[in-house]
Order: C-alpha cells, then structure tokens, then sequence
C-alpha cells in the first residue's frame, strides 16, 4: 500500500496530495499523547505533557504540518516552526505506536527536510525526547546541547541540530 504525506505549509503550496490538517487537532493531540506515552513514561508525566502538546486550529493555521497516512488512517505527524530563514525547527514529530519501526518516521523526516529547504531553511534544530534522540542521530543529526524542559523543572532534554545542506542531507533525499 503506498504511504501518502498531506498536509499545509503556509508559505509553500509544495504539499502532496489532499490540503489541510484543519480539523484533526484532536486527532494529532491524542496521537502525540499516545506516541509519548509509548515511551513508558507514567501517568503523572503524560498528563504533564497534555497542554504542550495539544494542537490547536491557530497552530494548525500558522505552522508547517503534515501528516503521513494509509488508507485514510493517520500513522503520525511533524510540524515545523513557523520562521524565516535561515533557521527553523522541528516543533513535532510523533509517530503512533502501532506505526512505530514501519517506516512512517523515516518518511515523515524525509518530508521535513524536503520541506525545511524548500522553504530557505540551512539548518533544522531539534529538541528530542530522550528517547528519540538515537532516531534523530542515525538520520545526521548532531547534539549540540541541551534545554531546560517546560514540562519538569531541572529535566533537560537534546538540543540535535541537522545541516540541511550537508552531505549526509543530500544522501538521504538522493535515497527517498
């Protein structure tokens, strides 16, 4: 079956496929809520999270996303933050439990690279769960820090930056 991505970029008519993420905000809200707490993380923690990660209709309205899906059901999501070049970052990208090592990150990844430089963009920073900062590293992404989480004071989570323009960059879109 092939995977389709879809999706809205509002400076960018470069989607594939149906436009517009518009009323899926809890769709992509639970999504993200279910990809973290695949994670093990307890109870406490993903209640935690539930505010940051909600996506909302204004959000939806002023970021980059995307969706990968097959027949019509979601596999997961990213979102760009809304800046200009030459900087962006990766707000989002959640993939669904059962759509976990299936290829749907792999390609949700693709699509934001792909979409970060068509977009202007050098450099895309990514602050990564823990989790899946292996993920983000076996794509050529680099740490090059950390930040303080909003979630749990004194926790700190990977700050991975990719080159856009770099070598391992061009090899991945050659690839896909």
């Amino acid at each position: 079956m092939p995977w389709t991505t879809r999706g809205r970029s509002r400076t960018s008519r470069s989607d594939n496929g149906p436009s517009g993420t518009a009323g899926e905000e809890s769709l992509l809200s639970a999504l993200a809520l279910r990809s973290k707490g695949h994670w093990g993380y307890d109870a406490d923690f993903i209640e935690a999270c539930r505010e940051p990660l909600t996506i909302t209709a204004a959000y939806i309205a002023s970021h980059p996303i995307f969706v990968a899906e097959i027949e019509n059901t979601v596999l997961g999501f990213y979102s760009l933050h809304d800046a200009p070049p030459p900087e962006t970052e990766l707000d989002n990208l959640f993939i669904d439990p059962p759509a976990i090592r299936t290829g749907a990150g792999r390609l949700l990844w693709l699509h934001a690279i792909a979409t970060a430089t068509e977009l202007g963009h050098r450099v895309m920073l990514i602050e990564a769960d823990p989790f899946a900062e292996g993920f983000y590293s076996s794509k050529g992404a680099v740490r090059m820090g950390s930040r303080p989480s909003s979630i749990i004071p004194g926790r700190e989570l990977p700050l991975l930056r990719f080159d856009l323009r770099s070598d391992h960059a061009r090899d991945i879109k050659d690839k896909s």
